[in-house]
């Protein structure tokens, strides 16, 4: 922010007089504005320690780190090049192998290198491109010389946390962007859009993002990359390789992919010729890139220039490749493979020690690769014996004093180290920079605190322009535009949409008996009376124990349900998240806390209530196509089978007294009965209402009619035309229990239905997610 003589620089001009007009309050207010954006959007980071991981809130450095616009083209033309490069030495490491041939690059340098992959030696892109979206962190020195610090190729990360930290922070300083001339991050992406739709070799194939999972640290940002670009977000169990082409299993049966953004690391992307102990990849995965059937970005085995050591050669490698120095210079790195250059590192020690504050010792990168790096407080007479013990695989690398950045710590502005992580992606007109990025922030005084797993934080980065900037869009022009269709919903998502709709409902139909049960036991207090002991011996029949006024076994079907929506991030929308994730923290609570009897019942009470809005968000805004006919058959089918149980359990001639009350209740039927009968509380008009009415939307005929209506609209994935087995026994359901009367239903029905609802339930999974 401060130049040589201590003044501010021009583009931080105006937002530090807009900081200094607002009081401690106001930016406080502001901040919250940008926090409660992140938490309401769902973004967290996955966090790792000695307890395994954990989700936590973004960290976000409230402050944007601005760069001038001008100062920033040239950090452009600086990665531009090096993107450029990077292309150049992965074609060669898997290609012409030139670079170690002229003894350019150490061949143990590459040979050794786990992320060097055999199988893809002599494995063209069907593209010609082996890389398509890099990053690159790059940091900037006292002097205002920016350098780099590391090449991402493998599967760069932070490009979605960019796009969201630039929300979050627009929201807190909305006035002040919008005066501020700040280039936006839009046309990036749609440019990098519209390059990966132009690798498609036919119009019928898919785009998708391919991820690890939902336990991966960043699986947010593959879900809202996913979701922002309108691509598919796939694991690696949705895909198959059939014919030497990669398909993807969905609903309406397999379906061609033509690009697939990979998000995992490459040796997991194929068991049968990488690493065979890999669970999240695709077997035939290289044998299909061997054919030219699919792109991959980037491609499998980039990993390879993130080596550190590569760094070492790379200006070298520059001028051999490109015939010019590079632009933007590496951090200084020294290769130690051979005993000259161990000496050379030892001889040069004293200049690779930052005060005497700071010595050398080794550490292991990324890539299990042991790095030369500096640690406060150290001895330095070990260097020898460091460079003797670590032999080939030891890398030494000069340590840069990073510039700082404002950071707003306790009240006040505090210079904080920082580094940038740039994005550079491959379009129609060649490789374009990302305008801004992802600034990492450090916890303190200490370039280490920098790493988000060490406590850094996240900040905005603003390119501002002398001139106005064009406001951009992903949205097509108004007068033009094509209405497309969703796309086939792959098995998995279809598996996750069913059981969110029924891991909610049985938390629904369980919330109602035990709301039933204590309003009844604040009215006796004796939970041993006949019809609270009959229902407890309910409850425990479907594993719901009652060892607390809200049991644990409910917590977990709320717990199912988040998983299964998780799973579908990219598919869920912000509001049904925050919905569900505010049903789970309220019902944790009152684990805790609620004591049984009224407590109790309030505390259903609200819960429901909970249950009832995350629900009308799902029937009044998800888009009626196929997978909301799944959360549907999911919510339909455990109603069916919640009702179909009480039935048998309560109605039958043995019930206790008031069972029947009981069951309307829960039913939520009881002003209908009343006005549907002319008589007291009978076995046959409950079991009329709660059964065979067709039109209370309680009833288990309800249910069954709903289920033959949304089967009838699923896709037939063999596509033979006929009625398929699932459209049968959904009908055959529906019909059988139509035609029953009142009298002759008994326990012995009930059971019978329960069983076939369960076996429909197995064919669905057998028709849809096998």
């Amino acid at each position: 922010m401060l130049d040589r003589d201590g003044q501010i620089r021009p583009v931080w001009q105006h937002l530090i007089d807009s900081l200094g007009h607002m009081s401690e309050a106001e930016l406080h207010e502001r901040f919250a504005r940008a926090d409660r954006y992140l938490r309401d959007a769902g973004v967290f980071y996955r966090s790792y320690g000695g307890q395994g991981s954990s989700e936590r809130n973004w960290p976000i450095s409230h402050i944007p780190v601005l760069i001038d616009g001008k100062e920033w083209e040239k950090v452009s033309a600086g990665l531009v090049q090096r993107a450029e490069l990077m292309e150049k030495i992965v074609a060669d490491i898997y290609g012409d192998n030139m670079l170690v041939r002229e003894g350019i690059v150490p061949p143990a340098l590459i040979a050794s290198n786990p992320e060097f992959l055999r199988p893809l030696v002599g494995v063209k892109p069907a593209n010609g491109h082996y890389l398509h979206f890099c990053s690159f962190e790059i940091g900037r020195g006292p002097d205002g010389n920016w350098w780099v610090l590391a090449d991402r190729t493998q599967a760069p990360s932070g490009a979605g946390f960019a796009l969201e930290n630039r929300v979050a922070t627009t929201r807190a300083f909305s006035d002040i962007y919008a005066e501020s001339h700040v280039h936006r991050l839009a046309s990036f992406f749609g440019a990098f859009r519209n390059a990966l739709q132009a690798h498609k070799k036919s119009p019928d194939d898919r785009i998708a993002v391919l991820t690890p999972g939902p336990a991966n640290e960043t699986y947010f940002e593959h879900a809202y990359i996913a979701r922002y670009l309108g691509f598919m977000l796939l694991e690696g169990e949705d895909l198959t390789v059939v014919n030497d082409k990669v398909m993807v299993r969905t609903v309406a049966g397999l379906k061609p992919l033509g690009v697939l953004w990979r998000r995992l690391d490459a040796s997991y992307a194929d068991p049968l010729e990488l690493n065979q102990n890999s669970h999240i990849g695709t077997p035939g995965m290289v044998q299909a890139l061997r054919a030219g059937s699919v792109t991959i970005v980037n491609a499998l085995g980039s990993g390879v220039l993130e080596t550190r050591a590569l760094l070492a050669f790379t200006p070298t490698i520059c001028r051999r490749l490109l015939g010019e120095d590079l632009k933007l210079p590496s951090i200084a790195t020294w290769w130690c493979g051979q005993k000259t250059e161990r000496q050379h590192v030892a001889d040069n020690f004293e200049r690779m020690v930052i005060g005497p504050a700071y010595s050398c010792a080794p550490f292991f990168d990324d890539n299990g690769q042991s790095v030369l790096g500096v640690r406060r407080k150290g001895t330095k007479a070990s260097i020898e014996e460091w460079l003797a013990s670590e032999g080939n695989r030891l890398v030494g690398q000069e340590v840069v004093t990073l510039s700082t950045t404002p950071a707003y710590v306790d009240g006040k502005l505090r210079p904080r180290p920082m580094s940038l992580r740039v994005f550079a992606a491959r379009t129609e007109k060649g490789w374009q920079i990302m305008p801004g990025g992802f600034a990492r922030i450090g916890s303190g005084d200490d370039v280490a605190a920098i790493a988000m797993q060490a406590g850094g934080s996240a900040a905005d980065v603003w390119i501002v322009s002398d001139k106005p900037v064009e406001r951009q869009t992903l949205l097509p022009p108004e007068e033009s535009f094509s209405r497309n269709m969703p796309g086939s919903l792959p098995s998995r998502a279809a598996d996750n949409l069913y059981w969110l709709g029924r891991y909610i409902e049985r938390a629904e139909g369980a919330l109602r008996i035990l709301r039933s049960w204590n309003m009844r036991y604040a009215e006796s207090a004796d939970p041993d009376q006949p019809l609270l002991a009959d229902v407890t011996r309910y409850l425990k029949s479907i594993d719901m124990d009652m060892a607390k006024a809200v049991p644990e076994p409910l917590i977990r079907n709320i717990d199912s349900a988040i998983y299964s929506a998780s799973n579908i991030r990219d598919r869920f929308s912000p509001d049904g998240w925050l919905a569900l994730n505010d049903l789970a923290k309220t019902a944790k609570r009152f684990h805790e806390a609620v004591q049984a009897g009224d407590d109790a019942a309030h505390a259903m009470t609200v819960l429901l209530r909970k249950l009832a809005g995350f629900a009308g968000l799902v029937h009044e805004n998800m888009y009626r196509f196929t997978g909301w006919r799944f959360l549907s058959i999911g919510r339909y089918l455990e109603r069916g089978l919640h009702m179909t149980r009480l039935l048998g359990h309560m109605s039958g001639p043995d019930a206790p007294d008031g069972a029947l009350d009981m069951l309307l209740e829960i039913g939520d039927s009881v002003m209908t009965h009343r006005r549907r009968y002319n008589v007291n509380t009978a076995r046959l008009t409950v079991t009329d209402l709660l059964a065979l009415d067709p039109l209370n939307p309680r009833s288990v005929l309800f249910q069954l009619n709903e289920i033959r209506t949304e089967v009838e609209q699923l896709p037939h994935p063999y596509g033979t035309g006929q009625m398929s087995a699932l459209d049968r026994e959904a009908m055959r359901l529906h019909s059988g229990l139509a035609v029953m009367t009142p009298e002759a239903m008994n326990e012995e029905i009930y059971r019978k239905l329960e069983t076939e609802m369960e076996k429909l339930s197995d064919l669905i999974g057998q028709t849809y997610f096998g």
